[in-house]
């Protein structure tokens, strides 16, 4: 495959970083800066669907570009489905990964479910058409921040069949089974069907 240029409609460093290992040579990934792009999205939907197409419209109707733009977040069952779409600003502005984990866990204190899934929508626009894939991973929140890696709710998720969380695996283990790469993978099919 010849290398797509793409923009990720992102600011966020890991998840940039995150994608292009996922993505690996197929694509040359542009960010928002590279296109000259210093403006803040603004995500206004409800649901990950609708931001992940939000953030792909602004870029594609302003630039012109191929883009990729991703929504994911936690949702918690014991919590109706919560964080979801507020998941990076959980605590309040501006995001704190830390606050947001205490939160999460002051919530479920005395909780016996944990069962917990991170999803991810990534909306694909390749030369005007639109694709969208979703993925996740299914898994439970410890009581406790385990581990260094990864980003957001990592330290205290530990997906189902393992007993490592996000945050202790390495970063390939991670890319393999993540809700953003489960949501790649149908992207990577589908692009090797449109060769």
């Amino acid at each position: 495959m010849e290398k797509i240029e793409i923009c990720l409609a992102s600011n966020n460093a890991h998840k940039i970083v995150e994608l292009q290992q996922m993505l690996g040579e197929t694509f040359l990934i542009k960010t928002m800066k590279d296109i000259g792009c210093e403006d803040e999205i603004e995500e206004y939907g409800t649901t990950f669907e609708q931001n992940s197409r939000i953030k792909a419209d602004y870029i594609h109707n302003k630039y012109g570009v191929n883009v990729i733009a991703d929504d994911s977040g936690l949702e918690v069952e014991a919590l109706d489905n919560r964080p979801g779409v507020y998941s990076a600003r959980y605590a309040g502005e501006p995001t704190n990964h830390q606050a947001n984990i205490e939160k999460l866990l002051q919530e479920l204190d005395g909780k016996e479910n944990r069962k917990a899934k991170f999803r991810a929508v990534i909306t694909l626009i390749l030369n005007g058409e639109h694709q969208l894939f979703e993925g996740e991973v299914s898994g439970k929140i410890i009581s406790e921040k385990r581990g260094t890696d990864g980003f957001g709710y990592d330290p205290v998720f530990v997906p189902d069949g393992y007993e490592t969380t996000f945050a202790e695996m390495p970063a390939e283990q991670k890319n393999k089974i993540s809700h953003r790469a489960d949501a790649v993978d149908q992207m990577l099919e589908f692009l090797k069907q449109k060769k």
